[in-house]
């Protein structure tokens, strides 16, 4: 296992080191953490509060902070899968002996990576971490990257989401090539999303780019947005349309890193350097099975580099990481909180399934079969959340007509209910008010599995009233 570190500040970050620094900045931390107690106190500000006030006072601190780190920033961003797969690649460098700063709840603007530093650093400003793994929003990575350089990017991929905030979709991979552009390092790009793979050419020179990517008989799971297509829109084609990754000339062409193989109940099978890797996974859901391979990628990349770094003060052999240790890391990761989470209610097995795109809603149903389970649905269209619902019109709902849904919430449970019409599935019960229905839902039919399909704000909500039923865990990285 691997954990000799290279200390020496590599160049890209020795610059970002230097920024300016105000004479009162030894006391940015403390005044970060008393605003934190002030707004915990009065119940004001929310979590992102500290770091808005820490980036008005002191401009520099995000730079100078994470410029420390001898391995770096690892910036994750894309449509889907953010905080499972950041969850996914901090828990695994840290199993394979790196200290790891993340920001494991999903507080993915500037801000809130300024908040969880708070949290973490002396209150001289030090970071005892080699590598900072971090979650960014698709936007607000633009702004990161103009602070910090990273010296890894794993960019995931582009669907269409909160359509009010970035429009269509080649919006969001403009916002993404930002990144691939400032990346010192590697860059990992998903091969079977034509828009991510593009954005190879964004990356500059001396800069690695390497993919992951899916065998050919598993691409059908995972349609990338040009093959989204619904009962409503087409009419008498229930699934995705015949796909249209042709038009993406020589995307299949391109060398895979790591490549999933192979999928199954909680197995999946990856191929690395030409062999293939058989292991369980505690992970839910088959969309997470394509996460851990683009988290096996980017570990890979680190670690090589770590590898490399540190043959100068120990054997090549003692420092290098083999695919077992990698894939035995991937085998135990845990779910991220709200995506595949399982919380027991009552002896009834209540899964958390966050849905926030056309993409993810349909990977989620294939993924939990709604056969001998309860299922509900919770839609609310806060700022979170996107405010723009009409993306539910491009979910397949027609895999529920035989269980139906005993329950609809949220803040557009209407809107969800007649969704559901239109595909012929029956609803039992349809409740505004997230907490009753919530309450309503898991007291229900004692010991039946229920899943619980939930917009951002409405699966924050769901877990915070699971919470004063049951025990639910803490959300951090490793727990």
């Amino acid at each position: 296992m691997a954990n000799n570190v290279s200390r020496d500040v590599p160049q890209d970050q020795s610059s970002v080191a230097q920024a300016r620094k105000p004479w009162y900045a030894f006391a940015t931390v403390a005044a970060g953490r008393f605003v934190r107690f002030a707004s915990r106190v009065t119940k004001h500000g929310g979590s992102a509060l500290p770091g808005k006030v820490v980036e008005k006072i002191d401009p520099g601190f995000l730079t100078r902070t994470l410029g420390q780190l001898p391995l770096g920033v690892v910036l994750v961003s894309g449509t889907n899968g953010k905080t499972t797969t950041t969850r996914m690649v901090a828990s695994m460098l840290s199993d394979l002996g790196l200290k790891v700063f993340t920001n494991p709840t999903g507080s993915n603007f500037v801000r809130g990576v300024v908040s969880a530093l708070l949290t973490e650093v002396t209150l001289g400003g030090k970071l005892d971490a080699d590598i900072a793994v971090l979650e960014l929003d698709e936007a607000y990575a633009v702004h990161f990257v103009k602070q910090v350089k990273p010296r890894y990017a794993l960019l995931l991929n582009v669907m269409r989401d909160q359509l009010d905030r970035f429009g269509e979709i080649d919006t969001t991979a403009k916002l993404l090539s930002h990144v691939a552009a400032a990346t010192t390092g590697t860059v990992v790009l998903n091969r079977e999303d034509p828009r991510i793979a593009a954005l190879a050419a964004k990356a500059p020179a001396g800069t690695t780019v390497r993919y992951f990517g899916l065998a050919d008989d598993l691409r059908h799971y995972f349609p990338s947005d040009d093959d989204m297509a619904t009962t409503v829109s087409v009419d008498g084609v229930a699934g995705p349309l015949p796909s249209e990754r042709e038009a993406a000339a020589g995307m299949a062409e391109l060398p895979a890193d790591v490549t999933l193989t192979a999928v199954g109940d909680h197995k999946a099978t990856f191929q690395m350097d030409g062999q293939d890797y058989a292991t369980d996974v505690k992970l839910e859901g088959v969309y997470n099975l394509y996460n851990a391979a683009a988290a096996l990628a980017v570990v890979r990349a680190v670690m090589q580099d770590n590898a490399a770094a540190s043959k100068a003060t120990a054997a090549a052999d003692a420092c290098a990481v083999s695919a077992d240790e990698l894939i035995a890391a991937v085998s135990r990761v845990t779910p991220a909180f709200g995506r595949g989470e399982v919380i027991d209610v009552n002896g009834s097995p209540v899964e958390l399934l966050l849905v926030k795109n056309p993409m993810g809603f349909r990977l989620s149903l294939a993924s939990f079969d709604p056969a001998n389970a309860d299922t509900m649905i919770a839609i609310n269209d806060e700022y979170a959340d996107g405010r723009d619902m009409s993306w539910l019109w491009d979910v397949d709902f027609t895999s529920l007509r035989a269980s139906g849904v005993a329950m609809v919430s949220g803040v557009r449970a209407w809107d969800m209910a007649l969704r559901l019409g239109y595909d012929q599935v029956p609803v039992a019960d349809t409740n505004t008010d997230l907490e009753q229905a919530v309450t309503a839902f898991v007291n229900a039919n004692p010991g039946t599995r229920k899943h619980i399909y939930c917009t951002y704000t409405a699966m924050l909500k769901t877990r915070a009233v699971l919470g004063r039923i049951t025990e639910v865990r803490d959300a951090g990285v490793g727990k």
